[in-house]
């Protein structure tokens, strides 16, 4: 705090921890004596002596002057205002009081008998002014200063009204003390709200170092996806945690409070402002239907059923494996169906898509129109030491799952596949593809059923996902561990991938694959610093790999450890097997023409897949694999040919980049 004595900081602490009453009461002394001390020195001023205050007359005015004084302050609130947050609106009320007591000075000297010039109501009025006022806003200061010693010092990104009244939450809290407000308005530049002025975004790094500001409060709750990024990026390099307030959906809502800050989601971070989903496409093969979700209680699955609940299905039939996730996925939806007074039926069955026999009776029992597939074993390093499982699962487990869709009459069926299909190098990305090819065979032998499937990367918040291991990371203080420093992956929110997979599956014929626009791919490192540097920390290597930029090499809070390729995965995923693909009526989902395997070809394939999965043999399913024409190339391969294409074209070869962990 500077220059102010330790003895002052106790009297001021002791003040702050009163209670409510014995503040008040310190306050009527106060005022009392300034009312005094002001007509003294009125009377001093005009007569140039104090020998006023050796006539009784004086105290028989004073004092019925203090009663008027506190009564005329108490009629216009100013007892009721909190001295930590006065501001303007003190001015008029002390104004009035004053200017009641001033006029009282007359007969109240008449009737006393007291000598009083006529100039000294007005030279008192002045002087009690200008003592009340300013004894409250010193004492004001004085706690804020004590309060900068209480506070981590905060900026406020956005000057709007959701950034207004965060600074005054803050004020009344003991956590935070804002310091400036930040907004790319520049009309706004310049201008002071509640004591803080409004600062330009070039201005952030400056007001860094000279309040040593610890953190950044995004308080922009209008902003789309793309301008929170773009805000995002420019906050990046510093070395503040940033947090941000609710939407302004939540704030309208009441479900939130301005002052309910949370930290950066991997959405804000990495997400695009998504395309308004159509309508028409969307209800196309639910509205009033009754439609069938498999593994509907993954990720995928689930936030399918929730989108599926809102489009007003007749029935909706939940497929899944596991108990409990069957069990949370049924009371989530009864919920949200009574929430939206939704007159949909609910049914959960506990199965496995294997068992054709059960699928097959399911959907004839409740007339199933359209069937989503979302239920797959999908994490590559679990399937490439559980092979078998892996392929019983999502080959033949498909293979079921489609007889029976034909066999029932189901109107759609839409298999939910991924980019790890394209060029496999893991059993997991070979199995799906096989899984295509099951589905394409069936479009063209089924003459009822419509086949389609949809094919994306990665979904932000999936089990298994990076971003919640790398945010435990962090937390517990480093390393965050990323597989290779040039590992990149595309990714996409769940409720924009649900969406687009509804409305592909309303364009879906004659067995179309459709790809998902992913927007940009992301390289993990960069991904694992930026989370770094948003939760207030600097990000460093610690491997030392030149490849990395913008990494400092052992000078940081938190380090980035490589421990190189996990079984099965890639450097880089992609979303085509061939050449070219063909648009659609939605901008973010395009066709691809993918060759289809001959069925006698396809059906021996599977023959011989099943007769091995029967023996436990899992290297032989691995052989099959690979000789059949689905492009899977295991990754240990894989990494011979990049190491031979690197080595070919000069380029330096690191054998971190091409062992698998």
């Amino acid at each position: 705090m500077g220059s102010m004595t330790t003895l002052m900081k106790r009297w001021l602490l002791r003040l702050a921890a009163m209670p409510r009453h014995l503040k008040l009461l310190v306050m009527l002394v106060q005022d009392g004596a300034t009312v005094l001390l002001s007509l003294a020195g009125a009377m001093a001023l005009r007569l140039e002596n104090v020998s006023c205050l050796s006539d009784t007359h004086f105290w028989w005015v004073g004092i019925p002057l203090v009663a008027v004084m506190m009564t005329g302050l108490g009629v216009a609130g100013v007892y009721r205002m909190v001295i930590r947050y006065v501001s303007f609106p003190l001015l008029p009320r002390m104004v009035a009081a004053v200017s009641v007591a001033a006029i009282a000075l007359y007969p109240l000297a008449r009737i006393s008998g007291f000598f009083l010039p006529r100039s000294v109501p007005v030279i008192f009025a002045a002087l009690c002014l200008i003592l009340l006022c300013t004894g409250r806003l010193v004492i004001r200061a004085m706690l804020h200063r004590l309060d900068r010693e209480r506070k981590g010092f905060v900026i406020i990104y956005g000057a709007g009204a959701a950034g207004r009244q965060l600074n005054q939450a803050l004020l009344c809290g003991k956590e935070y003390l804002p310091v400036a407000f930040v907004d790319d308005n520049p009309g706004l530049h310049g201008v002071s709200l509640s004591d803080c002025r409004v600062f330009a975004p070039n201005d952030i790094g400056v007001l860094i170092e000279r309040y040593g500001v610890t953190h950044v409060l995004l308080a922009v709750p209008s902003a789309t996806l793309g301008e929170r990024k773009a805000i995002l990026q420019r906050l990046e390099p510093y070395p503040v945690h940033v947090q941000t307030i609710p939407g302004m959906a939540d704030l309208v809502s009441g479900v939130a409070r301005v002052s309910d800050f949370r930290d950066i989601s991997i959405e804000e971070l990495l997400g695009r402002d998504p395309v308004m989903p159509r309508a028409d496409l969307m209800s196309a093969d639910i509205a009033g239907q009754v439609v069938m979700v498999t593994g509907a209680a993954g990720s995928i699955g689930s936030e399918l059923c929730r989108q599926i609940i809102d489009l007003d299905p007749r029935v909706l039939v939940l497929f899944e494996m596991s108990e409990i996730g069957l069990y949370t996925i049924e009371a989530e939806l009864r919920g949200l169906a009574l929430t939206a007074s939704r007159r949909v039926e609910i049914v959960p069955i506990l199965g496995s898509v294997r068992d054709r026999q059960l699928s097959e009776k399911v959907m004839r029992a409740y007339g199933v129109q359209t069937v989503y597939h979302a239920a797959a074993y999908k994490h590559v390093p679990i399937v490439e030491e559980n092979v078998v499982e892996g392929l019983r699962n999502n080959v033949f487990g498909t293979e079921a799952l489609v007889a029976a869709a034909i066999s029932a009459g189901v109107d759609l069926f839409l298999l939910i596949s991924t980019d790890k299909a394209v060029r496999p190098t893991n059993v997991m990305g070979a199995s799906k593809r096989i899984a295509e090819l099951i589905c394409q065979n069936a479009a063209a032998q089924s003459g009822t059923t419509r086949f389609a499937m949809v094919r994306f990367g990665n979904v932000l918040g999936s089990s298994g996902s990076v971003v919640p291991r790398f945010r435990e990371q962090i937390e517990a203080g480093g390393p965050v561990t990323v597989t290779h420093p040039d590992v990149t992956r595309y990714f996409m929110t769940i409720p924009e991938a649900a969406s687009l997979v509804i409305q592909a599956g309303a364009m879906g014929k004659d067995g179309d694959v459709f790809l998902l626009d992913m927007g940009e791919p992301v390289r993990i490192v960069d991904l694992a610093a930026r989370m770094i540097r948003l939760a207030g920390f600097s990000p460093y290597q610690m491997d030392g790999d030149e490849r990395v930029a913008n990494l400092a090499d052992g000078a940081g809070d938190i380090g980035i450890t490589f421990s190189g390729l996990r079984s099965g995965e890639k450097l880089y995923e992609e979303l085509l097997i061939g050449e070219d693909a063909e648009p659609t009526e939605h901008p973010q989902i395009m066709k691809a023409n993918e060759i289809v395997m001959p069925d006698d070809d396809l059906c021996a394939l599977l023959d011989c897949l099943r007769e091995a999965c029967v023996r436990q043999d899992a290297v032989s399913i691995r052989s099959l694999l690979e000789a059949a024409p689905i492009g899977y190339c295991p990754s240990h391969r894989m990494a011979d040919l990049v190491w031979m294409s690197r080595t070919r074209l000069g380029l330096k070869i690191v054998p971190a980049s091409v062992d698998a962990a």
